[in-house]
């Protein structure tokens, strides 16, 4: 829920605008001066402001100019008495206050629906400029493909590509298993784009039910089912001039999958709830785990949906095979993680890289970055870099290849496989039992009463 702030020194006008905002679905915090109000913006997070111009304690623009001091971002409405084109001292005040960065102004009286009006475009504005916040911190962290993408053959061909159609404008599909990196590369398509400037929004089609999905991707009106208090925009209104994700769009299901082709032929769509159209410019960057021809052989997946997606389709190889990337993949991660932890960065002896370039990854970018974090987290904080035996007990044990595991064969008792875990880790820690507990994520007495069970 939105919360906003209420600044004004008329009790009556204070609560009444209070009250209009709580029934339009905000929460609300109220204060009768200047001072009050910063020292609480200081410590809450607001997601716009309503400040009165004239108050006795603080004028309104010192309060202004202080709450841009605090949270640039955050759009503050100047509210003002009876405004008058003609009155050259109303057009001054307006205009100083957008001078000292006021987002917009309401003049007294107003209607809820007036107010309505600026309170959406002020959250349209704070949600734009925290999704490119957010975008322009990820991708500082992903900005450098040699460093997020790789340098290998594959990874420069495919980030090539990706400078090619960037600026296109024309729908993406980019394919590949679970953690290769699929949402980095639609970022990083959005960031070298001209829409690079302009809103980008993700959908994780996975992650809802087809009812909330819909009204996810294309907002609601208020009323349009149970539950619905007020109308709501959808990410595709949101990301109007912007890029839109469909994560893992081949969980979409099939009636869905009808509305969403049209849209994507007619650029055109309506509320939940709704017989009005609206049009948007979306580029649209969707991503999947999965094989759609098979998805579409199954009659899983609409087969001219798959042919609007996969205008320019992009697939992202298994992090096993290109595994030159892994050593500076690794380092990279590891710079990321000491920088958020405040610890000095560890490198990789050539025994630890060379365990990491031949371990299989199924689970891919996903998997080596949390390794890595854990790696980080567990090492002594003096501890110059990483060897083989840091890493053996976190990298899950395969069988050589042409060698059947042995579940295929047999099944193995719960107290084997954790007997198993904890002689592996033993070893790799030289019998250092404190080491062994927390790698293995138990207590000391736990790990000393589970070698005492388990062996005889």
């Amino acid at each position: 829920m939105y919360n906003i702030l209420v600044i004004d020194d008329v009790d009556s006008l204070r609560d009444a605008l209070a009250d209009s905002l709580k029934t339009l679905g905000f929460s609300v915090s109220t204060f009768s001066n200047g001072p009050d109000a910063l020292e609480s913006f200081k410590t809450q997070t607001y997601h716009c402001v309503f400040c009165d111009l004239i108050m006795p304690v603080m004028h309104g623009l010192e309060v202004l100019e202080e709450l841009k001091k605090i949270a640039p971002d955050v759009p503050v409405v100047i509210i003002t008495a009876h405004f008058a084109v003609k009155d050259a001292e109303s057009v001054k005040t307006v205009l100083d206050s957008v001078r000292k960065g006021a987002f917009d102004y309401i003049a007294k009286p107003f209607s809820i629906g007036q107010l309505e009006i600026v309170l959406t475009k002020a959250i349209y504005h704070y949600n734009i400029i925290s999704e490119n916040e957010r975008l322009r911190a990820q991708l500082s962290d992903t900005a450098d493909y040699k460093l997020v993408l790789g340098k290998s053959k594959v990874m420069r061909d495919a980030y090539e590509q990706t400078k090619k159609i960037a600026d296109s404008g024309s729908t993406v599909l980019v394919t590949g298993e679970s953690g290769t990196g699929k949402e980095v590369f639609a970022r990083t398509i959005h960031a070298l784009s001209n829409r690079r400037d302009k809103p980008f929004f993700a959908v994780n089609c996975a992650a809802l039910s087809a009812g909330l999905l819909e009204s996810e991707m294309f907002g609601h009106e208020k009323g349009a089912f149970t539950g619905a208090d007020r109308t709501r925009k959808g990410r595709f209104e949101l990301a109007d001039k912007g890029t839109l994700l469909l994560d893992e769009v081949s969980e979409i299901d099939l009636g869905l999958q009808a509305k969403l082709l049209r849209v994507l032929q007619e650029k055109n769509f309506e509320k939940v709830g709704s017989s009005f159209s609206k049009t948007v410019d979306v580029r649209i960057i969707a991503t999947t785990n999965r094989n759609l021809e098979n998805a579409i052989k199954n009659n899983k997946f609409r087969q001219d949906l798959f042919y609007r997606l996969n205008v320019v389709p992009i697939h992202l190889p298994p992090l096993k095979e290109h595994a030159e990337d892994i050593p500076e993949l690794a380092q990279h991660f590891c710079a990321l993680i000491a920088q958020k932890s405040g610890r000095k960065a560890k490198s990789f002896n050539h025994d630890a890289e060379m365990a990491l370039m031949n371990y299989p990854w199924p689970g891919n970018v996903r998997e080596l970055a949390n390794i890595i974090e854990r790696l980080h987290l567990l090492a002594p904080a003096d501890a110059a870099e990483f060897n083989a035996a840091d890493l053996s007990c976190m990298l899950k044990k395969t069988p050589p290849q042409g060698v059947a595991a042995q579940s295929d064969t047999a099944i193995q008792s719960l107290e084997e496989i954790e007997l198993i875990a904890i002689k592996n880790a033993l070893e790799s820690f030289n019998g250092n039992r404190v080491k062994t507990a927390k790698a293995l994520g138990i207590s000391e007495r736990s790990l000393r009463d589970k070698i005492k069970k388990l062996t005889p």
